[in-house]
């Protein structure tokens, strides 16, 4: 008895505006994100490998995607840091409130130490710890239901959750099935408790252990780096089209199909499917599967590519201002492992009126140059 006692008057005194009696909810308020300087599109993609715009726009639907280059910066960590930095200027929260951070990733600067450390030091979050998370593609869509769940236990008020790659590091330049998939960036949320009925409310998470599809062969403890292995270019991504597309399309269909069932969810009520950008035929299939028009499904990866763990916060962070409070938001990923699901989401602020104090700023192919997005990002700060 004395132990539920003080859990409650803890809970009261962390939360005085929270009824301990109250349902704790997890919801975003706030979006940040980076993608580098760099543009790499399909055409100067075809000097260096027998490829073609034509074909990858008719197989992936990839137009340019962002390539972080030495001279800009180096590691995951510079992109994670740019986009937060960009979410606590948005939010205007001090940093010093932020418990936690999660970052969800493939490509780590290092073994060790945490890619979130190096955040949380480059950022200024003294008072937060924070670990790295690896489910490769699905990676942020599971780091959300962390983060959920802290918030959820009444013991954690504030929490960051990072995605993104720097998925050029991995990436072979010689192999025209692979490099025109992907791309570099990064994306952020500011997660906090509410009793409202908003936030990340379903969640449905499955794991299939069968990688040999999709995998980097070389590098970790089972098969560490050797001559051998960097001459047999074993530090890449190995991915077999064909099997990954099916798998891809059938388990992040039948996740969103359970999701819509569970909470009552239809094609009238879904404001927005929220797709990793794996494949734009993937997407369309996913959409068609629970009767969703494609005007209704994020999109971006003819401009963003696939960068892993950045696609699903990329995307909020590129349509945040449509996004308004008491949307109904389907998000679904799958990737390596093989790993994938779905939440539904009901979004918690209008986005205009925050997207507007730092817009997202991307490179979209007819809307402004190459040369031209060059000359205006030349006016940024370097870090």
């Amino acid at each position: 008895m004395w132990g539920l006692s003080a859990f409650l008057i803890f809970s009261f005194s962390r939360f005085p505006n929270i009824s301990v009696m109250e349902k704790i909810n997890a919801v975003i308020t706030g979006v940040g994100g980076y993608v580098p300087d760099y543009i790499l599109d399909n055409e100067e993609m075809s000097q260096f490998v027998d490829t073609s715009d034509e074909w990858i726009m008719e197989r992936i639907g990839v137009k340019t995607r962002h390539i972080l280059r030495p001279e800009q910066g180096s590691g995951v960590s510079y992109l994670m840091t740019r986009a937060v930095r960009q979410l606590l200027e948005k939010t205007q929260v001090d940093p010093a409130s932020v418990e936690m951070v999660i970052c969800a990733t493939t490509t780590p600067d290092y073994h060790f130490p945490s890619t979130a450390s190096i955040v949380i030091g480059n950022t200024g979050l003294t008072h937060a710890f924070g670990f790295d998370m690896e489910a490769a593609c699905a990676g942020f869509l599971y780091a959300m239901e962390v983060a959920a769940n802290y918030i959820r236990s009444g013991r954690y008020k504030r929490i960051i959750v990072c995605g993104g790659d720097h998925m050029s590091s991995m990436t072979n330049y010689q192999d025209r099935n692979t490099c025109p998939i992907f791309g570099d960036g990064a994306a952020c949320v500011m997660m906090e408790a509410t009793t409202e009925e908003v936030g990340l409310l379903d969640g449905y998470y499955r794991v299939e252990a069968s990688y040999e599809h999709l995998h980097m062969a070389a590098g970790g403890s089972a098969k560490m780096p050797s001559h051998e292995t960097v001459d047999a270019r074993e530090h890449f991504v190995y991915q077999e089209g064909r099997p990954v597309f099916k798998h891809a399309v059938t388990k992040m269909a039948d996740a969103v199909e359970t999701i819509a069932k569970r909470n009552g969810l239809t094609k009238e009520n879904i404001t927005w499917v929220v797709p990793h950008q794996a494949n734009v035929r993937i997407e369309s299939a996913v959409a068609r599967r629970i009767g969703v028009d494609e005007d209704h499904v994020m999109i971006n990866i003819d401009h963003m590519a696939n960068t892993s763990g950045g696609t699903l916060p990329l995307c909020l962070w590129e349509y945040e201002p449509q996004l308004k409070k008491g949307d109904k938001l389907i998000f679904t990923a799958f990737g390596a492992g093989f790993s994938w699901g779905a939440s539904y989401m009901v979004w918690g602020y209008d986005g205009a009126a925050e997207a507007q104090k730092s817009p997202a700023q991307f490179y979209k192919e007819g809307e402004i140059s190459r040369e031209e997005w060059y000359r205006l990002r030349k006016g940024e700060k370097s870090e």
